[in-house]
């Protein structure tokens, strides 16, 4: 019988001949069967689909399934779970308490001849909100988006997964980056930032590696390298995106073998680094278009995070401000600048196109012109805006807002 309307299935496995079956057991009854790679890849698709099932592998190559399953419980009470079991390279069946449930017509069971397996069916009434995340060391946001993102990033901080951290620029990619890297078991150790983007593609390969002396010409003294200088602690790879095609090939030998070799040098040393990248480009279409290696994307994109654009969660716009006037308070050694109402609805009513970094530079440049006036004016406002500066007075004025 087909799957009613309003929700379909989807199988959550490292193994391609767990998730097969699956599909295969599910093709009578006509499912509309969706597959994730793993336990952050299965969260991404349950927020961005409609699901009724989730068949769920508890040996993942990513998250505690335990813990998955609690995210689950109070993100997505309305689902179904079974647990599967791919231990020993096979998928093992479910039990006949693991059936697919009533509410998508079919009782048919998946089973392997000859093998014996475990499954579990849990049952998750809703949980409520169960309070608010903690926020990340450094970084403000209540909205449901950021709560996500905390919990998110809490859940994976202190295991050595890579993380990619997608994002628009300024919504504080790097920040986020510091935040797991300080809730990790790495954090005593170095944070180390390359930026892709910046540096020129003729020295990107002995900033990343490192080389000895003479390897090159003006090579007059031996270098370390940025990853092996990270050694034990935590490299971000900023606008990984960028990363020339030339060096994806070997950044992937260092992610799946954790050795580098300097130029001029024939001896690989093994490298104990956990890594994060960030970009703000789409990087699947760079996949399709061959910029981009699909193998060094899939390995980068062990754990994604998305870092929501400002003018997406209005809610925290003026609790980010009151921190930027507080810290340029402290800089300046100055008495806090408070926010008159006008000046609020002027800042929830921006697009903030820059994002979080044009919201500081809005605060510290209306905290000069305030001149130690106390209070933040429509007037002190000042917007930058497809190359254009604006005063906010002038801009709310002329879209009715004041």
């Amino acid at each position: 019988m087909p799957v009613p309307s309003g929700g379909g299935v989807l199988v959550a496995s490292a193994s391609h001949a767990l998730r097969e079956q699956v599909r295969h057991s599910l093709h009578d009854e006509r499912c509309a069967v969706a597959e994730a790679l793993g336990g952050a890849d299965a969260l991404v698709k349950l927020e961005n689909g409609d699901w009724q099932l989730l068949f769920l592998d508890r040996r993942l190559p990513d998250l505690d399934p335990e813990e998955l399953i609690h995210i689950i419980r109070r993100r997505f009470p309305q689902i179904e779970v079974v647990m599967l079991d791919s231990d020993k390279g096979h998928p093992l069946p479910l039990t006949e308490t693991a059936k697919i449930p009533p509410r998508l017509e079919t009782s048919r069971e998946l089973e392997t001849p000859g093998t014996a397996g475990y499954a579990q069916r849990f049952q998750h009434p809703g949980l409520g909100s169960g309070g608010e995340a903690e926020p990340l060391p450094g970084m403000i946001g209540s909205t449901e988006a950021m709560q996500r993102l905390y919990q998110l990033a809490r859940l994976v901080a202190p295991r050595p997964t890579t993380v990619l951290i997608l994002g628009p620029t300024g919504t504080g990619k790097e920040l986020l980056a510091q935040a797991i890297h300080q809730l990790s078991p790495r954090a005593n150790r170095p944070f180390v930032v390359v930026n892709c983007a910046a540096i020129p593609e003729s020295l990107l390969e002995s900033e990343l590696f490192g080389h000895t002396r003479g390897a090159f010409t003006g090579a007059v003294q031996a270098s370390t390298g940025r990853i092996p200088a990270a050694q034990g602690g935590t490299l971000f790879l900023d606008e990984v995106g960028e990363l020339p095609l030339s060096l994806q090939a070997k950044l992937l030998r260092f992610l799946d073998q954790k050795e580098v070799q300097r130029l001029g040098s024939t001896e690989a040393v093994r490298i104990d680094a956990r890594v994060v990248a960030a970009t703000n480009a789409d990087l699947t279409v760079k996949v399709s278009e061959g910029r981009f290696r699909s193998d060094l994307y899939y390995r980068l994109a062990a754990f994604p995070l998305e870092l929501p654009p400002l003018g997406a969660r209005v809610e925290d716009v003026v609790p980010l401000a009151h921190h930027f006037l507080q810290r340029t308070a402290l800089a300046s050694a100055t008495d806090l600048l408070r926010l008159s109402p006008e000046a609020v609805r002027i800042l929830e009513a921006h697009p903030w196109e820059g994002n979080v970094r044009e919201l500081q530079q809005v605060i510290e440049r209306a905290a000069i012109l305030c001149q130690g006036g106390g209070v933040i004016l429509p007037a002190h406002l000042y917007f930058f805006s497809r190359g254009q500066g604006r005063l906010a007075d002038e801009a709310a004025a002329a879209s009715g807002k004041l």
